[in-house]
């Protein structure tokens, strides 16, 4: 079994102030994420005791658990690198530029629609912007939970937490108000390294 390990970030604590807070970073990169891989790794493990030693397991619950906590791990581990100390005129360029003008009509088209989708998640989730290869195309996506993070044959680029522990400590129950702050924070370059390499 290949252990997941918990990513560093790829910049200090307080890097993101004052969009989000250190102590916000502390807590969400080291307990939150840090538990999801732990317990991804433990449903791994009861699986493969499973295959190797006849463990009697709920092969169900068990694989819920790996779902639920394995696409928390993947999904954060995008969503460090999708940020960089805050800029206020901060835009897309590149190959992703040039997708967002011709899927949503331009950047403040594309922004308004997946700032709506992030604010409006039924109780916890994502907003996402996915690659969609089937059929050629850019969409922004919701997602409830982690459970429901898998679009088929879609691949994530740029993933914003709007679970309450992303942001309360901060902005109390302005959820809005957070999602409006975070695009000073959107790295744009990550974005579009990620595009690239699926075009």
């Amino acid at each position: 079994m290949k252990k997941l390990e918990l990513p560093k970030l790829p910049y200090s604590y307080d890097a993101l102030e004052p969009v989000i807070s250190e102590e916000i970073m502390r807590l969400h990169h080291d307990k939150h994420h840090q538990g999801y891989v732990n317990k991804a790794n433990a449903a791994l493990e009861k699986l493969e005791k499973f295959r190797r030693e006849g463990l009697d397991i709920d092969v169900r619950a068990t694989l819920r658990d790996l779902s639920f906590n394995l696409n928390g791990h993947i999904l954060h581990s995008i969503f460090w690198p999708n940020m960089e100390p805050p800029t206020e005129d901060n835009t897309p360029g590149g190959v992703v530029a040039d997708k967002i003008d011709e899927f949503f009509g331009g950047f403040e088209s594309f922004k308004k629609e997946f700032s709506m989708a992030s604010k409006s998640v039924e109780g916890v989730g994502w907003g996402l912007l996915v690659w969609d290869s089937s059929n050629e195309q850019l969409l922004v996506v919701q997602v409830e939970k982690h459970n429901l993070a898998h679009i088929s044959n879609s691949s994530v680029l740029l993933a914003l937490d709007v679970w309450e522990h992303a942001y309360y400590l901060q902005y109390k129950n302005e959820r809005g108000k957070y999602v409006d702050n975070w695009w000073k924070v959107v790295n744009w370059d990550d974005v579009d390294k990620r595009l690239s390499k699926l075009l």
